[in-house]
């Protein structure tokens, strides 16, 4: 069972002259809840190297089990200082690919053509993809294979714009998570604010926010069981 970790590489909010990235529990729950259960994890992003950390996400409240659990693992610390470049990784080496949210990939993965064609990939070889919060902006310019939107009928879910409107970057953020999701066609469901939610249509699993990242991790692991 081999999973493939895509982050970003972003690091600027916008023009606000603060610093994002990934969000610390959407990275840190998933990569155990993978790990823990046997799967082989690579972990990649556009430029490679030292994926940016949403500063945001290592302040004392947004603190989970994952994350002080990671802050103590010397050895997770070093591979996710070393992730391999997104261009030199081959979608066929890998039964699932998960991507954890922050706001860093609506400015870099939602644009990139090699972050698109290895979605694109691997879903047509008819294995899982997920993404979880900020992170199902990267199906922004993913076709099925129709040609039309991926999320086109799909249930799909994502940070809503409410949660994006309580943090204060609804004017910031390229676009609204929510409403690229609804403009492509995507069934978007959304629970409440800050609750877990997960939307799984076939192969695509979606979550809302950073509480649903081990949920969707879990999703991912009954998904690839069940191939």
């Amino acid at each position: 069972m081999k999973v493939l970790i895509v982050l970003t590489s972003h690091e600027d909010l916008g023009n606000t002259g603060k610093k994002t990235g990934f969000w610390l529990e959407e990275f840190a729950a998933p990569y155990y809840a993978l790990r823990d259960a046997g799967a082989q994890l690579t972990l990649a992003s556009p430029k490679g190297g030292q994926p940016p950390l949403d500063p945001k996400s290592s302040d004392p409240s947004a603190q989970t089990d994952a994350t002080r659990r990671f802050d103590a693992d010397a050895a997770a610390r070093a591979e996710l200082a070393s992730t391999k470049r997104l261009a030199d990784i081959d979608a066929s080496d890998f039964d699932a690919v998960f991507y954890p949210g922050g706001h860093g990939p609506l400015w870099d993965l939602a644009e990139d053509p090699v972050s698109i064609a290895l979605i694109e990939k691997t879903l047509a070889a008819g294995k899982p993809v997920a993404a979880v919060c900020h992170a199902p902006g990267v199906l922004r310019h993913v076709k099925g294979a129709d040609g039309k939107p991926l999320v086109a009928g799909k249930s799909v879910t994502g940070f809503a714009n409410s949660e994006e409107a309580a943090v204060g970057l609804t004017d910031v953020v390229p676009f609204l998570v929510e409403d690229m999701l609804k403009d492509h066609g995507g069934r978007y469901t959304k629970g409440a604010d800050w609750a877990p939610h997960v939307a799984v249509d076939g192969l695509l699993i979606t979550g809302q926010n950073p509480a649903s990242s081990e949920p969707v991790a879990e999703a991912l692991l009954a998904a690839l069981k069940g191939q």
